[in-house]
């Protein structure tokens, strides 16, 4: 065997065994989610000759020819009996692109697909894609609506680095050939929206995040709302505020839908992301709320605090102590799947069921935002559990 077999074969064996490696749940869990002990899509998930030259005559000593930086941000979606994910992927040249990942359980043995997804253009080519959300449409179209992000044209001569963003939007029927419409057109930068998966009022629904420049929110007051007439031309003429921003919160900073909401008899259950600063930076977490079921606008509950945030080796990457979802599946059984991001360099999973995290949503008490609302929440916990 040449040494070109030989590395290869190890190559193969060792992707190989990590894409079949069973996942397990951790032992510690809260009640109302479980962790999973490995990531489930990680860069060393790709696929081999995504990059790898496998001909010995052109790469003899079988470098990476390609490298993948970063799997995360994925939007999810139960295709048939399979559990499929539209990966973030990132190259080590910085760009984002699209790619199908598939699991015969939700949980492990995550596959891509041989090719990324080619995504058409619309307007000025894009610099980047990223952070898909997947919504199977009551109007039978799947719309994938992710971030464009381009150069700033009114940057300074030398500014290489600011940009302005816009929402894509797509639709699909078979999840490898897309139809590209034109970008949500709005105001206000929108780098994070969301649709809603029924008609309401016979229009389409979007969760939309008004922002003032690329990253600050600014006078963005927090998760907007949106009635659009058509969308393979959508304009936002007119959004409401239906999740707001706090001082001294979680989501003080700003926040965002994450995939679009999940129906429930007692209503949408939402799961978004809230950032705050602090002296490492931008804290990423995921929280939870609730609106009411025939007015999905309409706010019904909020716990207080984070649903989730990072812990351990989550903390560390691209992008430290981050965690960011826009992808979960609920079986028929009531089985959800969370899929979030952990700083910006790889997936996992957690699982929970509609009936714990709807008792969640509605039974967990909301945030009082200030420290004497807290501790007399605290006090009737204490005084409940000591005096039964």
């Amino acid at each position: 065997m040449t040494n070109f077999q030989d590395r290869l074969k190890k190559l193969s064996d060792a992707h190989e065994a990590l894409i079949t490696r069973k996942n397990s749940p951790v032992e510690a869990d809260n009640g109302i989610y479980r962790r999973y002990k490995y990531p489930i899509v990680t860069a060393e998930h790709t696929p081999l000759f995504w990059r790898y030259d496998l001909d010995p005559e052109t790469n003899p000593y079988l470098m990476e020819r390609i490298g993948v930086n970063a799997t995360l941000n994925s939007g999810a979606i139960k295709w048939g009996d399979k559990y499929v994910l539209v990966v973030r992927t990132e190259g080590n040249d910085r760009k984002s692109f699209f790619a199908v990942a598939e699991s015969p359980n939700g949980i492990d043995n995550f596959r891509f697909w041989d090719y990324p997804i080619t995504m058409p253009e619309w307007g000025e080519p894009a610099t980047n894609v990223y952070d898909m959300r997947l919504t199977a449409h009551e109007d039978g179209w799947i719309y994938g609506v992710f971030c464009v992000e381009r150069k700033d044209p009114n940057a300074p001569a030398g500014d290489l680095s600011s940009a302005v963003a816009s929402a894509g939007i797509a639709r699909t029927k078979d999840l490898v050939n897309w139809e590209r419409l034109p970008d949500l057109k709005s105001e206000s930068q929108q780098r994070n929206v969301v649709l809603h998966p029924e008609f309401v009022d016979g229009k389409y629904a979007f969760y939309t995040r008004p922002q003032d420049g690329f990253i600050d929110a600014g006078n963005g007051g927090g998760i907007g709302w949106a009635l659009i007439d058509d969308i393979t031309h959508a304009e936002v003429k007119e959004e409401k505020i239906i999740n707001l921003r706090y001082y001294h919160t979680i989501k003080e900073l700003k926040n965002g839908e994450g995939p679009h909401p999940i129906k429930t008899p007692k209503g949408w259950l939402h799961l978004a992301h809230g950032v705050r600063g602090c002296a490492a930076g931008l804290r990423y977490v995921l929280y939870m709320y609730m609106t009411e079921l025939e007015r999905p606008w309409v706010p019904l509950a909020e716990p207080g605090g984070f649903f989730m945030a990072p812990v351990d080796e989550e903390r560390v990457g691209d992008v430290s102590n981050v965690l960011f979802t826009n992808g979960w599946i609920a079986d028929p059984d009531g089985t959800v799947y969370i899929y979030y991001a952990s700083s910006d360099t790889r997936m996992h999973v957690a699982t929970s069921t509609i009936d714990r995290l709807v008792d969640y949503c509605m039974n967990t008490p909301a945030d009082k935002l200030a420290t004497g609302g807290s501790v007399e929440t605290l006090k009737k916990l204490i005084d409940k559990n000591l005096h039964k």
